[in-house]
């Protein structure tokens, strides 16, 4: 593809994740078909030899910014969008991997349209361990079909997203929300009007271990559930009968029901095989 739009890779890496899936991750952004303008890496807090021992290996092709302390995700990548220099910023998790066609199917779906805000796409997930594929999630397509999926559940796959930077950053960037950072800045783009698409091919293969369903748990996690149906409510967004619906369905799944239930609901009821 030549002259095409330049764009910038956003990820963050912090102490507890192993370094042979941010080697890996980071090898699979540098091995597209279309190669990034610039990948930033936000180091959240200071890092275990091993991960610091990879950043070495990519240094070269990497523009790191470092936070004194961990400060959570969302934070993280508000720092590291200052960063970005492009108006396109894709996002990629540290322990993650990119199909190799990603950027190209995604540069070319923002050079098409125009008014295109945020872009994601289909995932694989796949074993931690080995690598084998668990199933996978798809999401709706269209912009009109996203917003109102966005109604009841996250419309993106976060990790697969590329977005406009100024779009995200006139909806407020990343707020803190524990575990719903994206969803939440989803929510108050759509209340502006962005555009939302997903592409239908699998952008990236995500690894899921044993803590993922957990993390996915918990009356804090819930709470935050709360805080962003709330923002729905009092925004008009969902009505008072969808409210009480969804609270009454997640706070079942996320508080009540036992781990290993919670990981088959997630598994079979919300993703595909």
């Amino acid at each position: 593809m030549n002259n095409y739009t330049p764009f910038s890779v956003l990820m963050s890496v912090y102490a507890k994740e192993k370094a042979s899936w941010l080697k890996e991750s980071l090898e699979s952004v540098f091995e597209q078909t279309l190669k990034p303008s610039e990948a930033v890496l936000v180091a959240d807090g200071p890092l275990t030899p091993e991960l610091e021992s990879v950043i070495v290996l990519f240094k070269d092709r990497l523009k790191l910014v470092r936070l004194p302390k961990n400060m959570g995700l969302g934070t993280a990548l508000n720092e590291g969008l200052k960063a970005c220099s492009y108006p396109l910023v894709a996002r990629m998790d540290s322990d993650d991997i990119a199909a190799p066609n990603r950027f190209e199917l995604q540069i070319a779906a923002f050079e098409q349209d125009k008014e295109l805000s945020v872009l994601g796409g289909a995932v694989e997930e796949i074993d931690s361990l080995t690598k084998k594929k668990i199933c996978f999630r798809r999401l709706p397509l269209g912009d009109g079909e996203l917003k109102n999926f966005l109604k009841k559940r996250c419309p993106f796959n976060h990790m697969t997203v590329m977005f406009k930077k100024e779009d995200v950053l006139s909806a407020g960037g990343y707020l803190h929300l524990h575990y719903m950072e994206d969803y939440y800045l989803w929510t108050r783009m759509a209340e502006k009007g962005f555009k939302f698409a997903n592409l239908p091919q699998i952008l990236v293969r995500a690894r899921v271990d044993a803590a993922f369903y957990g993390r996915r748990g918990g009356f804090g996690y819930f709470l935050s559930n709360k805080k962003l149906y709330s923002y729905m409510k009092d925004h008009a967004m969902i009505g008072l009968k969808d409210y009480i619906y969804i609270l009454s369905v997640r706070f079942l799944v996320q508080t009540l029901m036992p781990g290993f239930l919670r990981a088959w609901f997630y598994r079979e009821a919300l993703r595909k095989q």
